[in-house]
């Protein structure tokens, strides 16, 4: 099969199209996927440069997301069968695993969901990690309740796009940083309630201001850096910050305004091999399919490209100034 392969970290020019043998199942609770399309995501980029989890174990394929159809069932299978449309967030850490910039990927058939049938391959293989996050660090690390007030940063991207429709989900006000007018455009969309040009506006202030000087009860972080620490003067006292970078600073104001702090990986039941954390995830694409069904949720694919361009999709991403998510059409 066709595949991006990664022989050692450095720049895009590690990407190399090449022929690699076709995973096979070996396992009785595992299916064989054509891979139709592969999200490229910026945790792809950073593994790319630096190196992958597992060192030991390359040449690797990236690529966490994927959606295909079904080619081969191992004997346990039951929810599935051979024609099934799939998505899944699944392998490109650099396990034996390997991940889904290829024709073909091997995943358990435990930690997958059916594809929202109204989304191309393309859009519901940029879904899944976004999905995840966005779930997790919302509903799961804040503690999101029905009419809160909620702060989301970089809701034109990835992670905040979505952000931004879950929190309206639980029929919150939602605020967002964005930098430019399509941008603005594009949170409105959306359903941003407030978006805040933080170039031009000090983001704290505007969030005061909006809340009558008490701080949202949620702020998601999808930034990190100086904004993680600027973000605990916009949450209320006994309020929630969530992040999804790793804050390395002085967390006084945070202390002093009694904020509980939620770290979000979601990578982390793939790392650990954690079983039940990994069938929760299909268990939020399935419902995150459903709400997609129903046009309640929508995804943003800003671009896609064709498997064997896979760098210049990582160098759109390191520009840093693209909006929703990225796709590589696999076959």
């Amino acid at each position: 099969m066709r595949a991006i392969l990664m022989k050692s970290p450095g720049d895009v020019n590690v990407l190399n199209l090449e022929d690699v043998t076709p995973p096979e199942i070996t396992q009785s609770h595992q299916v064989l996927v054509r891979i139709k399309a592969a999200g490229v995501n910026p945790i792809d980029t950073k593994i790319r440069s630096c190196g992958t989890f597992f060192p030991e174990e390359m040449p690797t394929i990236l690529g966490c997301d994927g959606a295909g159809i079904i080619q081969a069932i191992g004997d346990s299978v039951s929810r599935f069968q051979v024609g099934d449309e799939v998505y899944f967030c699944q392998g490109g850490l650099g396990k034996k695993n390997t991940g889904n910039y290829a024709e073909f990927a091997v995943v358990d058939e435990r930690f997958i969901a059916f594809k929202p049938r109204s989304l191309s391959f393309p859009e519901a293989a940029a879904a899944p990690l976004v999905l995840i996050t966005a779930y997790e660090s919302l509903y799961d690390r804040g503690n999101l309740q029905n009419g809160q007030k909620v702060l989301i940063h970089g809701g034109a991207g990835g992670v905040g796009h979505v952000a931004i429709q879950l929190a309206k989900l639980r029929n919150a006000e939602v605020c967002t940083t964005i930098d430019s007018i399509d941008k603005e455009r594009l949170v409105r969309q959306f359903g941003a309630d407030l978006p805040i040009f933080y170039k031009q506006n000090n983001f704290v202030q505007a969030v005061l201001n909006w809340t009558n000087n008490k701080g949202v009860d949620l702020a998601f972080d999808t930034v990190g850096g100086q904004t993680f620490f600027d973000t605990c003067n916009a949450v209320k006292i006994y309020g929630d910050l969530v992040t999804i970078l790793q804050p390395d600073g002085d967390l006084k104001v945070a202390r002093n305004r009694n904020l509980r702090i939620g770290l979000e990986l979601m990578l982390t039941p793939m790392l650990i091999n954690s079983i039940p954390d990994q069938q929760y995830h299909a268990h939020i694409l399935t419902q995150c399919a459903n709400w997609i069904d129903q046009g309640k949720l929508k995804i943003h694919l800003a671009q896609t490209f064709p498997l064997h361009e896979a760098r210049f999709a990582h160098q759109a991403i390191e520009t840093g100034s693209t909006t929703g998510k990225i796709a590589l059409i696999c076959d």
